[in-house]
């Protein structure tokens, strides 16, 4: 395995966020900062000299964050499947219908398409979004140096198609505001849809909150170790 070379923050420097600028603080931005051997961010990191951007080395709080908007986000999830998402109130009585029992309903010679599209976008991708930023926050907190690149895509992918998950919610509100012929027909939003769209925004916080350069602090650390050593 080729070693690793060495990080921003181990050279001083600091990449923007907001533009992906990469610059060095100016003179006396970094007083007060840890050493760079401390591996840690320090204070009064300094902007941006292109988009006046606030830069830091690393997230402050990175894993504690994630962790909490994460579980929250599990919890969440629970609710948005069982609950009913959206009622139908006709002359026969009102019917509730929850995610999975939408996805059977759509599905028909010419429905079915939108009916893959809200069980991939409802269902498969928030479950997928959990389990893939729970898996990077365990390799990341237990320093593995295993499939870096492999990792950082696998979050790029998930901010990527993470906000297409609102679809669901976006197809229930425009349903209900359709809807609505009273006293014959009349549909609203169920409890379930205050879950799930809290499911959405918690999942997309947990992925602003995660700092994919602590993917390769491990392997940084390992190959300044194993410098010390063999200068030893």
């Amino acid at each position: 395995m080729s070693p690793a070379a060495a990080t921003a923050m181990q050279q001083g420097l600091q990449s923007c966020e907001g533009c992906g600028l990469l610059s060095r603080p100016m003179p006396g931005e970094d007083e007060g900062r840890p050493g760079e051997d401390e591996g840690r961010p320090g204070e009064d990191e300094g902007r941006c000299p292109r988009c006046d951007e606030e830069l830091v080395f690393r997230k402050s709080a990175s894993f504690q964050r994630t962790w909490a908007y994460l579980i929250g986000a599990a919890i969440c999830y629970i609710p948005a499947n069982v609950l009913p998402v959206l009622t139908t109130t006709t002359a026969a009585g009102a019917e509730s219908d929850t995610i999975m029992q939408g996805v059977v309903l759509l599905w028909s010679p010419t429905g079915w398409p939108l009916s893959i599209i809200v069980l991939v976008a409802s269902i498969m991708i928030p479950s997928a979004k959990i389990l893939a930023l729970a898996y990077l926050l365990v390799t990341a907190q237990r320093g593995s140096v295993a499939n870096n690149e492999q990792r950082v895509r696998l979050y790029r992918m998930v901010e990527l198609i993470g906000r297409w998950s609102m679809v669901d919610v976006f197809v229930d509100t425009f349903t209900a505001a359709l809807i609505q012929l009273q006293p014959l027909m009349s549909v609203e939003p169920g409890p379930g849809l205050i879950f799930f769209a809290a499911v959405v925004v918690l999942t997309m916080l947990a992925v602003e909150s995660f700092d994919p350069r602590l993917i390769w602090d491990s392997a940084s650390s390992q190959a300044a170790d194993s410098k010390e050593v063999t200068y030893a």
